[in-house]
């Protein structure tokens, strides 16, 4: 049986046992080596999210803007009840592995319906879109240029965030390993396991660089993004980062 110092046993206290016990494999068994490789994880988490919020904001912003259009006459946003059913209609639709229709667009709108009750909740009397645009996840707007809203959803508006000519589908792709990331670093997991290679990287050239430099923003906007860019921590010598 392993015994540690009683100095150290704080660490799977604090950390888990099962979580700590990632970094302590990576970094050969040194407890030490190990905690300030979980350290590093953490601050590289930190550097990602800072570009990754400001990926999420812009993305959002630039879809709300386009999505207005659509917005029901009668309505002031494109939130509001009955422009959801125009952008969201019911779509039933049989599966192979389902016998029952299943409607395509239910999560939509029940997304929408939620982030509208937690909003009304939050805010002072008198429905602010802004404060319901920004209770919808990543998840939401990420889903919206899926192939299930490729004729609802992005031909007819959201292709205008993007420049002319851009590829839905690799689009798609790019948004997804994106959240998939994002999630990854909001929960506070493990970014190093993967080889450096397959993780997003802070250049200019990376996924989430790549995608903030398409959207359609001013180029002044672009400039001050890439300006302030989340920083890498150094390297830790010493461990097995894959």
């Amino acid at each position: 049986m392993t015994t540690h110092p009683s100095s150290d046993l704080w660490i799977e206290d604090w950390l888990s046992a099962g979580r700590f016990r990632t970094y302590l494999d990576a970094a050969g068994g040194s407890r030490r080596r190990a905690l300030r490789l979980y350290e590093w994880n953490a601050q590289l988490s930190a550097a990602f999210q800072h570009d990754l919020a400001h990926l999420e904001i812009g993305f959002r912003n630039a879809c709300d803007r386009q999505l207005d259009a659509a917005r029901h006459a009668e309505e002031g946003h494109w939130t509001e009840p009955r422009s959801i059913l125009t952008l969201f209609p019911h779509s039933a639709r049989r599966n192979r592995d389902q016998p029952k229709p299943r409607d395509r667009n239910h999560l939509p709108r029940l997304t929408l319906e939620r982030a509208r009750a937690r909003a009304a909740e939050a805010g002072p009397p008198g429905l602010l879109p802004g404060k319901v645009v920004a209770e919808l996840t990543f998840g939401f707007w990420t889903y919206l240029v899926s192939d299930l809203h490729e004729k609802t959803i992005w031909v007819p508006w959201l292709h205008s965030v993007f420049p002319e000519g851009t590829d839905r589908k690799k689009l798609n792709a790019t948004l997804t390993s994106l959240r998939d990331f994002r999630n990854r670093v909001a929960h506070h997991e493990n970014i190093l396991a993967n080889p450096e290679a397959k993780r997003p990287s802070l250049s200019p050239s990376s996924s989430s660089s790549r995608l903030n430099s398409t959207l359609t923003c001013r180029s002044k906007a672009k400039s001050w993004l890439f300006s302030r860019r989340g920083r890498r921590p150094a390297r830790q010598s010493g461990v097995d980062r894959h």
